[in-house]
């Protein structure tokens, strides 16, 4: 039975996530503040986290941070604001998906089963290569570590899925629905910001000057080209 972490103050709306979870056969663990939200997600054993953005003693950003920085589990924010920065804040600290109140509970278990999915097929990858050598950049696919110029750099798992995309498909242009598809595996319409911003962060971890790329480089109007 998978584990979920379900940290929202607003008990009742909680509840009610929690019910349809147990339906579907999660198992649930619930709470309503910050701080215990962050040290049962540090201490527990959990497949995937639903993560509120407004937390009475410490913000959803913050314990998305600090939980990034220790575990690779899938990461639902969520919140009722509806700020295009908040999403792009969200993403780029490391969570898996940004939902926006109100939603329907079937599409939070929807979301859910998908990434739940995705991780289980990533666990289960052996991949041919495992280490993929590119200007100066090592991708060991076995760990998921990245190595820049002899220096460990440390990735959240949508980066480096991305990073391993790129270089698995080099010198091709791909625009932000293709990769949007193939990472999230969801339609990209009203989400190519998500991409943007991992883009954007890979740019920071594998450039000498983000600013002017030689890898990750920017086809106006078409999408990006990783080039080697």
């Amino acid at each position: 039975m998978k584990r979920i972490l379900l940290i929202e103050d607003e008990v009742s709306i909680a509840e009610l996530q929690r019910d349809y979870l147990e339906i579907e056969g999660f198992q649930v663990d619930m709470k309503h503040d910050g701080k215990s939200g962050i040290t049962a997600a540090l201490q527990g054993d959990f497949d995937l986290i639903i993560l509120d953005i407004m937390l009475p003693g410490m913000s959803g950003f913050e314990i998305c941070k600090q939980i990034r920085a220790e575990k690779d589990i899938p990461i639902l924010l969520v919140s009722a604001k509806k700020e295009e920065i908040d999403k792009i804040r969200g993403l780029g600290l490391g969570a898996d998906d940004y939902i926006t109140k109100p939603f329907s509970p079937s599409e939070l278990v929807a979301r859910v089963k998908a990434h739940l999915s995705r991780y289980e097929r990533l666990a289960g990858q052996q991949p041919r290569n495992q280490v993929l050598f590119v200007q100066g950049i090592s991708i060991d696919q076995s760990s998921r570590k990245v190595q820049v110029n002899g220096k460990d750099i440390p990735f959240t798992t949508k980066e480096f899925d991305l990073l391993v995309f790129f270089v698995m498909h080099p010198n091709q242009v791909l625009s932000k629905d293709q990769l949007y598809e193939r990472i999230w595996r969801m339609d990209s319409a009203a989400d190519v910001s998500t991409v943007t911003v991992h883009v954007r962060k890979l740019r920071e971890k594998i450039e000498q000057n983000p600013a002017k790329p030689e890898h990750l480089e920017t086809v106006w109007g078409a999408g990006y080209r990783f080039n080697v």
